[in-house]
């Protein structure tokens, strides 16, 4: 399943990048990341990261690298072992007011186990429901300037 989602952030186009490009604050806004664990990199192309997911086959586990990284406009996470297969292209841009994030993913069903296993088409729409409520806490945690984005 492929898909594409955006969402207005009122922060400086740098900032967005920022947060977003730091995979260990995911668990801060993405509902199905409970951890994530840096094992090799300096954040650019090549880190690597070990996920634990809540998926509704249960818990999971994913190694991730960033796979693509332009500084400040746009990084990518591939999921290159584990169940659910998945690339998120993330693109920053200025916009009015801040910026605009782009998400442009791609996620598979392969290895959920279970009843899971069966939910094709309704995986998908449950799952695109999802990833927008996730951008919205993303844009809630990022906009509040109070925010305990060091965490």
């Amino acid at each position: 399943m492929a898909f594409t989602l955006a969402v207005d952030i009122h922060a400086a186009p740098a900032d967005v990048f920022a947060f977003v490009a730091d995979f260990t604050k995911t668990p801060q806004w993405y509902s199905a990341v409970q951890r994530v664990e840096h094992l090799s990199g300096d954040g650019g192309a090549g880190t690597r990261y070990i996920v634990h997911r809540r998926l509704p086959g249960g818990p999971a586990i994913n190694i991730v690298q960033v796979s693509a990284y332009l500084a400040g406009q746009e990084v990518s996470f591939t999921s290159v072992e584990g169940p659910t297969p998945f690339t998120y292209r993330y693109r920053i841009q200025p916009a009015s007011g801040g910026a605009r994030l782009q998400l442009d993913g791609s996620i598979s069903g392969a290895g959920l186990t279970g009843p899971a296993q069966f939910l094709g088409p309704f995986a998908e729409r449950f799952f695109s429901r999802g990833m927008q409520d996730n951008l919205g806490s993303l844009k809630r945690l990022i906009e509040q300037p109070t925010s305990p984005r060091t965490a």
